[in-house]
C-alpha cells in the first residue's frame, strides 16, 4: 500500500542498514534524512546500506540529494556501494537521469525486509535550516553529473543569493 504523506523507516541489523522511504518524500523530511546520513557515517560495524524506494510515490530533488549524501557518507567504509531498490518506472528513470548508478547499485529486485523496521522520528527544521539543507542537497546533486549541474545551477544561485541577503540583513 502506498501512502501519500512521506515517512521514513529504518532498521540496523547485523551490519546492514535499511532505509525505507514511503509515500511522497519531500524537503520536509530532509532534516530527518540529513540526520540519518550523519549518524550512518559514524555507525560502527556497518557492512551495507539498502535504500528501499518501492513504497515511495514521489521523491523530490532535495530528498534525492540527501540520499546521495548517504552514499558519500559511507564511501570507503563499506565494501560495495549502497543499494537502491526501486521498481516504479518513473523513479527508476529519475535515478538514471540524475546519475545515481555511479554511486549506488540500482535494482528492482525485492529484498528481505528486516522485521525491526521502525518509523524514524521526524526531525523538524526552521525555515533557515530548511533553506540551508535544500542548498546543500542541490550542491551535492550538482557534483554527481553534468546534467545535474546544468539542471540545478539556477536554483543553487537563487538560494545562495537569498542566503547572502538574509545574512547581510537586506530587506526581502
Amino acid at each position: 500500500m502506498i501512502t501519500h504523506e512521506g515517512r521514513l523507516k529504518a532498521a540496523f541489523d547485523d551490519g546492514v542498514f535499511v532505509l525505507k522511504l514511503c509515500g511522497d518524500v519531500r524537503l520536509t523530511l530532509c532534516a530527518t534524512l540529513d540526520n540519518q546520513a550523519q549518524r550512518l557515517a559514524a555507525t560502527p560495524g556497518l557492512k551495507s546500506v539498502i535504500i528501499d524506494l518501492r513504497e515511495a510515490s514521489n521523491v523530490d530533488s532535495t530528498a534525492l540529494g540527501f540520499l546521495a549524501k548517504v552514499a558519500i557518507a559511507v564511501q570507503g567504509r563499506i565494501e560495495y556501494p549502497p543499494t537502491i531498490v526501486a521498481d516504479h518506472p518513473d523513479i527508476r528513470r529519475l535515478l538514471d537521469v540524475m546519475g545515481f548508478a555511479r554511486y549506488f547499485i540500482l535494482t528492482s529486485s525485492p529484498i528481505g525486509e528486516p522485521e525491526k523496521l521502525k518509523d524514524l522520528p521526524r526531525v523538524e527544521a526552521d525555515k533557515e535550516e530548511l533553506q540551508q539543507r535544500v542548498l546543500e542537497s542541490h550542491r551535492i546533486l550538482m557534483r554527481m553529473s553534468e546534467h545535474n549541474r546544468k539542471e540545478f545551477q539556477p536554483l543553487v544561485e537563487l538560494l545562495e543569493a537569498e542566503e547572502i541577503k538574509s545574512t547581510h540583513g537586506a530587506p526581502h
